[in-house]
This record gives C-alpha cells, sequence and structure tokens, in this order.
C-alpha cells in the first residue's frame, strides 16, 4: 500500500496510489484528515498491513511530518522521501539520459558539500499553524497531493527508465530505499535523543575550566592563561580570542608566524607557545561545549540536534546545530547510559578502503583485506613491514595526496596493488576532464562548476597554469568521492538493516534498543543489559548483509569493532 501524504489548509490530505500502470491514485479525491487527528489515522493505517506488508508513506520530507508523528508516538516502518531520491535521480549517471534528470536544476555549487536544491519548490507560507502546534520542531508541509503525485510520478519513470546493465536499476532502487529509511532515522534518532547527564558535563567543564562564569565573562582557567600570555608576550591589551591581535603580539615577539595554527606555532620554541596552546584548547571547549552549548542543547537528559541526510554531496550525513558530529574527547563522559542500561559503540573498521578493494575488485589487496588491520597486511607486503607507511600511502591514493612522503609511497603502492590505485587514477581523470563519477549505488558527483568552464578557455600561459590547478581540484574531488560516496552507501544500508533487526527485537514487547547517534562509519545504540547481546548481533549482521547488499558475496571483509560502556569515553 503506497499512501501520499500531503498538505491541506486545515491539517493533511491523504490518497492512496496503487502501481498498476503507474503511481495513480485509487481514489479520485484525497482524503482530508483534521491535525488533531493525523497521528490516530496514521497509527491505525500502520498497524492495517494490507495484504501483509506495512504502508509505504511518500512525502516531500521526512522531516516535515515524521517529527510530529513521533511526539505523538506514532512509529513508522517505511518511506520514500521526494526531496532526498529527487536528488539523487537529477544527477545520477544512471538517469541521466532520462526527461527527470534533463529537466532538473542541475546547477552545481562552487564548493560541493550541501546537496542540490530541493526539485519541488517551495510554496508561499499558507494560514495555518504548525502541523503538531510545535513551530520550532515540527515545519508545516507546503505541497498538495497533486504536486507530490506529479513529482512521484515522474521519479518512478526515471527509474523505470533505467538499463539492465550492471543491475543498475535495483542498485538504484536500492540507494532511494537505503536514503529514505535514513531520513526516517535521523527523526528517530533526534526523537529519541543522545543521552547525557548534565551533572557530568558541569564537572568537566569545572575540571577543566573552573566555576561558570557570569555571563560573558572568561572561566577563571582561560582567564588565568590570558594574564600568562599578556606578561609573556609584554602585550598588557592583548586578546587572545582575536587572531589578528594575537598575531601582531607574536610578531612583535619575533614569532614570525602566518597563522595561529598548532602546527606552525609548534615551530617556534617561545615560552609563550605552550599556554597559548592550553588557551586555544580550553577556549574550543568553552566556546564549542560550554555552559551556553549545555543549556541550548541538552534537557530531559537528552542531547537532540537535527540530522541532514545527504548533507555531503557524496552522501554523507551532516548537522544543524549543536555540532552533532563532532562531540570532542573532552566531553564524552558526559554521554552516559541510563541505569540498567548500556552503549553499545560500533565502528567499521577503515570502511573507505576496504569499499575501495571491494570496487576495485583488487583480490591481492582483498587478501590483504581479511586481516582485521588492513594497513598492517599491506604493510606486510610491500612496505617492509611499516604500517604507518603503508596507511600513508593508502590514503594518499584515495584522497590524491601526490606531493610528499605520501607522493614518494605511491609507486609502491601501485606495484603491489595495482588494480585498486588504477581505480582511483581513473577517477581523478574523470574529473579533471570534466566528467563524472558514480558510487556503487548510483550517486554521482556534481557536474563542473562554472569556474571550470571557464578555466577550459584559457589562453595565456598563466590562465593555462590555472586552469591546471582547478582541474587537479576537481580530479582529488572525484577520487574520493567515488569511494567516500560508495562508503555513504554502504553505511546507509547498514543503518537501514540495524534499524529492522533493533525494531524486529521490540517485536515481543520486551523493552527495545534504540539508534541514539551516527557518524559517517559509526553507530551508537542505547540498549538494555539484557539486550546488548542481541543488539552486537543485530549490528554484525547488518554490516554483513550491508555488504552483499552493495557487492555480492564477495571475498572481502567489512569488519565492525564494538564497545560495550557505560559511557562514551571508554569505547577508544
Amino acid at each position: 500500500m503506497y499512501l501520499l501524504l500531503g498538505a491541506h489548509p486545515h491539517g493533511a490530505a491523504l490518497q492512496e496510489l496503487t502501481q498498476a500502470g503507474g503511481p495513480q491514485p485509487a481514489n479520485p479525491e484525497p482524503r482530508i484528515i483534521a491535525r488533531e487527528d493525523l497521528a490516530a489515522v496514521v497509527r491505525r493505517l500502520e498497524n492495517d498491513r494490507k495484504g501483509g506488508q506495512p504502508p509505504r508513506w511518500i512525502w516531500h520530507r521526512t522531516q516535515d511530518w515524521y517529527p510530529g508523528l513521533l511526539a505523538s508516538g506514532v512509529e513508522l516502518e517505511r518511506c520514500y522521501d521526494l526531496t532526498l531520491c529527487g536528488n539523487i535521480l537529477a544527477f545520477s549517471q544512471f538517469t541521466a539520459h532520462t526527461e527527470y534528470a534533463r529537466t532538473a536544476d542541475r546547477t552545481p555549487a562552487e564548493d560541493p558539500v550541501l546537496p542540490p536544491k530541493t526539485l519541488l519548490p517551495p510554496r508561499p507560507p499558507a494560514d495555518q499553524g504548525a502541523l503538531f502546534d510545535e513551530p520550532d520542531t515540527a515545519p508545516t508541509p507546503r505541497h498538495t497531493p497533486a504536486e507530490l503525485r506529479t513529482e512521484y510520478a515522474a521519479q518512478q519513470a526515471a527509474l523505470a527508465a533505467v538499463g539492465p546493465e550492471g543491475n543498475q536499476r535495483n542498485r538504484l532502487q536500492l540507494l532511494l530505499a537505503a536514503e529514505s529509511a535514513a531520513a526516517m532515522i535521523a527523526a528517530e534518532m533526534q526523537h529519541a535523543g543522545v543521552p547525557w547527564r548534565e551533572d557530568l558535563h558541569e564537572k568537566i567543564l569545572a575540571d577543566h575550566l573552573g566555576p561558570r562564569p557570569p555571563l560573558g565573562h572568561r572561566p577563571a582557567r582561560l582567564e588565568a592563561l590570558a594574564a600568562e600570555l599578556r606578561n609573556l608576550l609584554n602585550a598588557p591589551a592583548l586578546n587572545p580570542d582575536s587572531p589578528q591581535d594575537l598575531i601582531r603580539a607574536l610578531h612583535r615577539n619575533g614569532i614570525e608566524v602566518k597563522s595561529t595554527r598548532k602546527w606552525e606555532l609548534r615551530e617556534s620554541g617561545h615560552p609563550a607557545i605552550e599556554p597559548l596552546l592550553e588557551y586555544k584548547k580550553l577556549s574550543r571547549l568553552h566556546t564549542a561545549n560550554g555552559w551556553a552549548w549545555l543549556d541550548a542543547w541538552v534537557a530531559g537528559g537528552r542531547f537532540r540536534p537535527e540530522y541532514v541526510v545527504g548533507g555531503v554531496v557524496s552522501g554523507r550525513w551532516a548537522s544543524r546545530g549543536g555540532g552533532a558530529l563532532q562531540i570532542p574527547r573532552q566531553v564524552r563522559g558526559a554521554v552516559h547510559a541510563d541505569p540498567g542500561h548500556k552503549l553499545i559503540v560500533a565502528d567499521a573498521s577503515q570502511l573507505e578502503p576496504r569499499v575501495l578493494v571491494a570496487l576495485a575488485q583488487d583480490s591481492v589487496m582483498a587478501e590483504a583485506a581479511r586481516d582485521q588491520d588492513l594497513y598492517a597486511a599491506i604493510a606486510a607486503k610491500g612496505f617492509g613491514g611499516d604500517r604507518a607507511k603503508a596507511k600513508m600511502a593508502l590514503l594518499g591514493a584515495m584522497y590524491g595526496a601526490t606531493s610528499g612522503e605520501a607522493g614518494r609511497l605511491m609507486p609502491q603502492l601501485a606495484r603491489t596493488y595495482p588494480r585498486a590505485v588504477d581505480f582511483v587514477e581513473r577517477a581523478a581523470r574523470t574529473g579533471e576532464t570534466g566528467g563524472t563519477v558514480t558510487t556503487r549505488l548510483g550517486r554521482s558527483s556534481p557536474p563542473p562548476s562554472e569556474r571550470w568552464f571557464h578555466s577550459q578557455r584559457s589562453t595565456t600561459a598563466e590562465e593555462q597554469r590555472r586552469a591546471e590547478t582547478i582541474a587537479r581540484s576537481r580530479g582529488r574531488f572525484t577520487r574520493n568521492f567515488v569511494v567516500q560516496g560508495s562508503a555513504a552507501d554502504w553505511a546507509a544500508c547498514w543503518l537501514a538493516e540495524l534499524r529492522r533487526r533493533l525494531r524486529g527485537l521490540r517485536a515481543d514487547g520486551t523493552p527495545g534498543a534504540e539508534l541514539v547517534f551516527f557518524l559517517h562509519d559509526e553507530v551508537m545504540v542505547h540498549a538494555p543489559v539484557e539486550r546488548v547481546a542481541a543488539c552486537t548481533k543485530a549490528i554484525e549482521d547488518a554490516a554483513n548483509a550491508a555488504k552483499e547488499l552493495l557487492f555480492g558475496r564477495i571475498p572481502v571483509e567489512f569488519p565492525v569493532s564494538m564497545a560495550v560502556v557505560d559511557s562514551y569515553d571508554h569505547a577508544k
């Protein structure tokens, strides 16, 4: 059953679709549901299970609807997010020949970090409140059933037009399903929140910074360091929070640096350097995760950031506010399981290098990948056992570090693992010449920017050198895109499979485990003690399932390391 959920001035408009002959409405007119009745109607339809299958909810954005439903106690099993799926279909090389891709807004950003624009344009605000009268957490949906139905039909037509070669249609369909599932997981994690002990956080801040200062004042430890720096640099009015002020003071003392980066400051032996580095470290703690952050982002023992699925063009997530993807080690002790629970922190070991092995079908490196430590195995075969050099060479190949030590190690890596190196080199050449690369499941890199096209019209020697620099930069982007993006494909499938298994563990009515945190290749599950063993098995099984979904039964291992702890700082 396919249920389309769109906007209506009085609440929501619900319409069932049939897939017979295309996504047509089963009934000519949508059902209008009052705002206060929506949660009960959705719950009833979710539990109805026509034909034994849960409904698939089709909507503009998961974030428009699902947070409000979760707040009303309604969990859903599956959905189709038109915005996320549309962004994939608009750029994918699998659908490049379709009308959908030809008519989509394919204008790339100069800095390809955020996803392309929503394909469904925003409508003027209507005179209505938020879905569940929570304007800060549940944005009002703006799209009618007719608009959503047209968009869904166009996307399904594009998917149907994908050819059979390389099983591309099935792979792309899997990506759309995983991306939509990820959107639900992001909303569920925001709803559940990361378990956070405010008292422990307060203690961490007091231990590092001193007592909580009045608003607008430095903590005691920072103020003491600032006074020490003023004395050592003979700068009574120094404001160490001002980079310009600090650089001038350093220069007056013969410390000729161009920036205040740690690696550059460490080149000087001046006695002010160590207190300055300590000041910078503690200042980051105070500004990024200090008392103001704690007041703004933690409530009721939970940290609830907003995750942005597909916030990076490679498919990686981003976050909006709170720095969810950068919980520093200094405050991880505040991430603490509830009584009777444990945190299961799982990390996909060396994910991107292993994805490269699978993509390149490098059988020699696949043999090395059977070792728990891939870098050590590579080192034993081609770098005289020097793990650091092996890691530097492999990361250099994936990220385009062709100069320095990584560049000198590249020939040895290419001789030992020619298929893996050739794979990323071809991706780089494709990008340099304006081409597009595609992940395993069908997410493609954006087309070149106007800056790249303009550089190709260069005539002078200086312009040609600039054009070569721009081309190499794009080559580094595409070289890593295909690996990082395929790793993001794997992670999305891992998350979706893990969510399904964790939901299965709750089927018997016992207290369930919750996914509460995700960062690229790491997940955190908050589980009752009696469910830990079942959850760890679910995590491992989901990782194996994700590998087979992407690559089939291949001789490459994707091991997951796990730590069962009371607090996050004990995980590593």
